[in-house]
């Protein structure tokens, strides 16, 4: 788990679980700290165990427990900042997923030292579409999907979603469409109001 993962789990647990639930992660993980700096890089052998400690207090799977910072990053009203990078893919969610092949260029304006892996998008048809992670660990890939769930989410769309884990960190997350406008979905407008 990379430094920038290890801080939006931080966020996560806190902003939706309360700090005294990451703290008793923290403790349980054996850290010798409380909190993760954005930009410094940890090892693995201290990322994990808070991985695991999360996993193990919030009852949730690891690929569930992805998800969900996936899903939080883009709708939590602290995280609005990702939300508005990822509308500018599109005015509709099925334009939003051809845009993804741009996303790691587009996220390293707001984080430089972000190294997100290559995504190519294959529309399949019918509504079908297969988004190949070259280089992606399994947990980044949970993430990608929770992420994508909200995405269609805020554009109003109706979709399902799988993840399929191959050789040499590659996964392929496979969407379907099922209906581009389901909902009205949830306001955006290009330019923010100032107040």
């Amino acid at each position: 788990m990379s430094a920038n993962l290890a801080r939006a789990m931080e966020s996560f647990v806190t902003d939706t679980y309360g700090r005294t639930v990451w703290q008793d992660m923290v403790r349980a993980a054996r850290l010798d700290f409380d909190s993760f700096e954005l930009l410094f890089e940890y090892p693995h052998t201290v990322t994990e165990p808070v991985l695991d400690a999360a996993a193990d207090r919030l009852q949730r799977t690891r690929a569930d427990l992805m998800e969900d910072l996936g899903t939080y990053l883009v709708s939590h009203p602290r995280m609005v900042g990702i939300r508005r990078l990822l509308r500018f893919g599109g005015d509709d969610f099925e334009t939003f997923l051809d845009s993804l092949r741009e996303l790691p260029d587009r996220a390293r304006l707001v984080l430089p030292d972000l190294q997100l892996p290559s995504l190519r998008l294959k529309d399949e048809g019918n509504g079908a579409y297969a988004l190949d992670c070259s280089k992606a660990s399994a947990d980044l890939c949970g993430v990608l999907v929770g992420g994508i769930r909200a995405m269609a989410d805020d554009y109003g769309a109706l979709v399902t979603t799988e993840l399929k884990t191959g050789p040499g960190n590659a996964c392929r997350i496979e969407i379907v469409v099922l209906s581009s406008r389901f909902t009205p979905g949830r306001a955006f407008e290009l330019a923010e109001r100032s107040t």
